[in-house]
């Protein structure tokens, strides 16, 4: 048996220390206006405080593309593609077998975050990603033009119809005749999901799917939100609106043809622009309640989870908590403008400062509804298409709601087949 002498032993034992310490992570790198300046921040802390070394990577902007590239690197069991990646709201149950299990590392941070996030993303009482920015959908409106009719912002989703018809009468008869009194994500896409998820669910209707997995979006109350959508389009909302996505109602809203938008919080900054014709006229509130008084607004937002072949997991779970932390969240909605997770900061005098807007926002991000996605895992896809489609289908007047919930059902359950999986 071979022997080390103490000088050999010494130096084979710095050996190993320092390889210990030379480990190098690979992280995603947001590919937003700001992203390296922030990746730069959060790589001189993590370097400094670890004694590990940060690498940067990028993936592709589009929600899909990066997803199946992601998949992708996973099916190849390639550990080295990336430690620590951002997850979509949707994404957490779809990739739970390949993200780690953060609950004994993060879990006691729980109090400390916005409920809805957190929910949405564990999977069966295990934390499978941290909060990273919240985002979720909000009431903008015109303060001149309230004021103007005297009324207030709309507690109520009937209120909203009554006062977006009294208005919007009045501007046309100013001669405003493209003037309307609502605008939303209309268009047979993921962001119908999120409004009629707000719908159904401030009714009192449930989420399609509840936590345990079971369908709930057969009932009288879901149907009812339906229709009352349904009769918004061609009388409040023009019939254009079941093409518009984000930006096309932005714009429709921006350029002061409509008294009420649904959108995300990203709007309000643009609405402010120096050269935005809303300058210093829009307010913020949380989208109306139904019947029963409920509000609801749907969760968005990205997340951070690590990769679970990742080789250094200790190593990711430190960058975690460093991305998640107080400073970094601060500096993030510096740099890039994107609204912190942690319920504290907004009671932080630095942030207040930085961005007092994000006042109006804290009682509403409390509120956020995860779609059902994390229960839903790989299926997820296949959900929210049945959802926006049968959706739609009410909207352009095709079916009402009775028969689109049933129909839901139907189509839910042909999904879940023997289980979400």
């Amino acid at each position: 048996m071979k022997t080390l002498t103490l000088s050999a032993l010494t130096v084979a034992l710095a050996g190993f220390c320092q390889a210990s310490v030379a480990d190098t992570l690979r992280m995603e790198c947001p590919v937003s206006p700001g992203g390296k300046e922030y990746c730069k921040y959060i790589k001189d802390r993590f370097e400094k405080q670890t004694q590990h070394q940060l690498e940067f990577i990028e993936f592709p902007s589009g929600s899909d593309e990066k997803l199946a590239l992601l998949q992708q690197l996973f099916a190849a069991n390639d550990e080295k593609a990336v430690d620590v990646f951002e997850t979509d709201s949707i994404w957490i149950g779809l990739l739970d077998k390949q993200t780690l299990d953060l609950t004994d590392a993060m879990g006691a941070d729980k109090e400390k975050f916005f409920p809805g996030p957190w929910q949405n993303n564990s999977v069966n009482g295990r934390l499978k990603a941290v909060p990273g920015y919240i985002d979720t959908g909000v009431l903008f409106y015109r303060k001149d033009l309230l004021e103007k009719y005297q009324e207030q912002p709309p507690k109520t989703w009937p209120e909203l119809t009554r006062i977006a018809t009294k208005i919007q009468a009045a501007e046309r008869n100013e001669g405003k005749k493209n003037f309307w009194g609502l605008v939303f994500q209309g268009k047979s896409y993921e962001g119908l999901t999120c409004n009629a998820l707000e719908w159904v669910n401030s009714w009192g209707g449930g989420t399609f799917i509840d936590e345990k997995g079971n369908i709930t979006i057969n009932n009288p109350k879901a149907a009812q939100a339906l229709d009352m959508a349904k009769g918004w389009i061609g009388t409040i909302a023009p019939k254009g609106v079941l093409g518009y996505k984000e930006e096309e109602s932005r714009s429709v809203f921006q350029n002061g043809d409509a008294l009420f938008m649904r959108n995300w919080p990203y709007a309000y900054q643009l609405s402010q622009a120096d050269d935005s014709p809303l300058k210093g006229k829009v307010g913020v509130t949380a989208l109306p309640v139904g019947p029963e008084g409920k509000g609801a607004t749907a969760l968005g937002g990205w997340h951070w989870s690590v990769n679970g072949n990742t080789k250094n997991p200790q190593a990711a779970i430190e960058l975690v908590k460093i991305l998640t932390d107080d400073d970094s969240q601060k500096t993030r909605l510096k740099i890039l403008g994107h609204a912190p997770t942690r319920v504290a900061l907004y009671d932080d005098k630095e942030v207040q400062t930085l961005a007092p807007h994000l006042t109006m926002f804290r009682d509403i991000f409390a509120q956020a509804v995860p779609r059902p996605a994390t229960v839903t895992k790989a299926q997820y896809p296949r959900v929210s298409n049945a959802i926006f489609n049968v959706t739609f289908s009410v909207l352009n007047g095709k079916e009402d709601g009775k028969k689109a919930v049933a129909d839901l059902e139907k189509r839910l359950t042909r999904t879940k087949a023997s289980g979400w999986r």
